[in-house]
Order: structure tokens, then sequence, then C-alpha cells
């Protein structure tokens, strides 16, 4: 594995789990919320969807040289917003510019 190689893993490992706690903070705030957690439904929603893309990007993080995995961790990582999903869409970035250097 090369040094850009990992550079792509470990980023796409930092961002998958910056968005699992995220998502989990904010799951737990919005059950705390004093208006009522009927309210909320939608910030709620939106947590789930961070945690189920930063268990993606977790997952695919080490795959993120390849092509297929690249791309997914690129559309995780957009879906899943933040500074999580920010980071995960930079090493997808680099492990699509790693795969695509390898072909040439």
């Amino acid at each position: 594995m090369s040094e850009i190689s990992r550079i792509a893993y470990l980023l796409a490992l930092i961002g998958g789990i910056l968005m699992v706690v995220f998502g989990l903070l904010s799951l737990i705030g919005s059950s705390f919320d004093p208006v009522g957690p009927f309210l909320r439904f939608g910030f709620a929603y939106y947590s789930i969807v961070t945690i189920i893309c930063g268990v993606i990007a977790i997952i695919g993080a080490k795959s993120a040289t390849t092509l297929v995995w690249a791309i997914v961790i690129i559309i995780v990582g957009i879906i899943g917003g933040g500074i999580g999903g920010l980071i995960a869409v930079i090493g997808g970035i680099i492990g699509l510019i790693v795969v695509l250097s390898k072909k040439t």
C-alpha cells in the first residue's frame, strides 16, 4: 500500500468515525428535547442517515483505492454531510485519484 493510498484510507476511516459519533450525539440530543420527541422526527431521521453513512464509510475505508468504493465513499460523504462527510469525500477523491493514476 502506497503512502497516498494510506492517506485515502485514513481520511475515509476518520470521516466515517466522525459521522457515526456526530450522528449518535445528535440522536441523543434530539431525544432530550423539551419540546417533545414527536415534533423532532426530521432531526432524528437525519441522525440515523448520518450514522448509516458513517458505518458504510468505515466499512469501505479499507477498499478506498478501488474504483467502486472510492465512488461510494464520495457519495456517502455527500449524503452524510458535516465535517465527517467532508473528510470522507476528500478521502474518496484521493482514492479515486490513486485508482485513475494506476490505470494510465
